[in-house]
């Protein structure tokens, strides 16, 4: 680190210069005049919004398909490229960025929720430099000012092209680049050894709740324990949909709100709750507190499909968008269901209608069939897949504790080493 700041010092005694968006490129939309039957059976790839919003640089293994004509006039992403996510619920994540760090072999197109940023030239340009600066504290500072908005908010693409980013020596980008990425590849690591752990908890899941050959089923001489019967989820438990809370009236203390975005990783995520004040709304909000062991869905969005489970004793407000199931206790065992909906995520969001925006109803909810044995099977399955889950999902030891802690030692260094002296005028 002292070695890049010496660098930095040598090179730049005088500081670092500074250009706007618009003076250093262009910005460009992403596909235009598409209908979702042009997203079944495409013979293009195109980037979705949750390729952009996750990685910070682009990953060419997770694209999607989508129908483009031989002669249509589409842009296409180049090498260099940053991208940037459209709309969201808070100005926090609006405009998370991915750059283009490899060269397409093929076209690749652009989702039309997202938006890119092209160079006029790379010549004195890392892009793998800009993966980091596009996400460090001081530019998402900055991009947050950008946005406005009620119930979602959108980035003024006037003031985002008026953004300001530093453009030290390519010597200097290179070697910030290989210290950031040591991190990364460190954290790459760990998060494939939780891959190995979540394969194998997948495995056993599929396994345990897939009901055994009709023919065992129905056998006469089979046992109330060894019985399965398909019910809806409307027949085993009651659907609650979120409130619809004011963006402008989100507070930094007060009650917690549950949003879409703070489901992850099968449990609630409260490092970006927004909170409210109780005399906002002389209303009953009773009914949408999620309380301990409550599983809530994400219903729209890129996460439509996720669901949680509240694992604390803190008490959430549904926001919008978001669902509550709460069983019949004499027909479903909780964790028994929080594991089943859990396996059907991906199903969860083709029935939302798929594509860039899906949004799921609760009658496709209710619709849903899930398989039962009795409820003692149940709950002995359950605690099996409760042994395997934690060592996916604790946050307070194991790979996730690491990866947490892996997490802010990165951004520490990042927030520190892009931190550039502007150059004299």
């Amino acid at each position: 680190m002292l070695k890049i700041q010496q660098l930095i010092q040598d090179m730049c005694p005088n500081g670092v210069e500074w250009k706007t968006l618009d003076e250093l490129g262009t910005f460009y939309g992403g596909l235009s005049g598409k209908t979702k039957d042009d997203f079944k059976d495409g013979n293009a790839k195109y980037i979705t919004y949750l390729n952009i919003g996750c990685n910070p640089a682009l990953r060419f293994d997770i694209l999607e398909t989508v129908k483009v004509a031989p002669n249509e006039k589409q842009n296409a992403v180049q090498y260099g490229d940053a991208l940037f996510t459209g709309s969201s619920e808070t100005p926090d994540e609006c405009a998370m960025s991915s750059v283009v760090t490899e060269h397409p072999t093929e076209n690749i197109y652009l989702n039309s929720f997202c938006f890119g940023f092209r160079f006029n030239s790379l010549e004195g340009i890392c892009p793998a430099f800009y993966k980091h600066y596009f996400r460090c504290g001081a530019f998402r500072k900055a991009v947050r000012r950008t946005a406005n908005g009620t119930t979602r908010f959108n980035v003024s693409k006037k003031e985002f092209a008026k953004l300001e980013i530093p453009l030290p020596p390519l010597e200097i980008q290179q070697r910030i680049v290989e210290v950031l990425d040591r991190f990364s590849a460190l954290a790459a690591e760990l998060q494939a050894e939780l891959q190995k752990r979540r394969t194998q908890y997948e495995y056993y899941r599929t396994r345990l709740l897939t009901p055994p050959p009709t023919e065992n089923i129905s056998s006469d001489n089979s046992t109330d324990e060894s019985k399965w019967e398909w019910k809806t989820l409307g027949e085993v438990c009651k659907f609650q949909n979120g409130f619809a809370f004011q963006s402008s009236k989100f507070l930094p203390s007060g009650k917690p709100i549950l949003r879409i975005t703070n489901i992850k990783d099968s449990q609630i995520d409260d490092s970006s709750l927004v909170y409210f004040n109780e005399e906002d709304y002389p209303v009953n909000l009773d009914s949408y507190k999620i309380l301990p062991n409550r599983i809530v869905i994400a219903m729209s969005g890129a996460t439509t499909g996720k669901v949680g489970m509240n694992r604390t004793e803190q008490i959430y407000y549904m926001n919008q968008r978001v669902g509550m199931f709460i069983p019949d206790e004499l027909i479903i065992d909780n964790n028994y269901l929080f594991h089943y909906l859990s396996s059907q995520t991906e199903t969860l969001y083709y029935l939302a209608g798929g594509g860039a925006q899906p949004n799921l109803s609760t009658k496709a909810i209710n619709e849903l069939q899930i398989p039962l044995p009795s409820l003692t099977e149940q709950k002995r399955i359950a605690e099996l897949l409760n042994k395997l889950s934690a060592l996916t999902t604790s946050l307070s030891d194991g790979i996730p504790a690491e990866q947490a802690a892996q997490q802010k030692r990165y951004e520490y260094y990042r927030d520190l080493l892009l931190t550039f002296p502007r150059k004299d005028v």
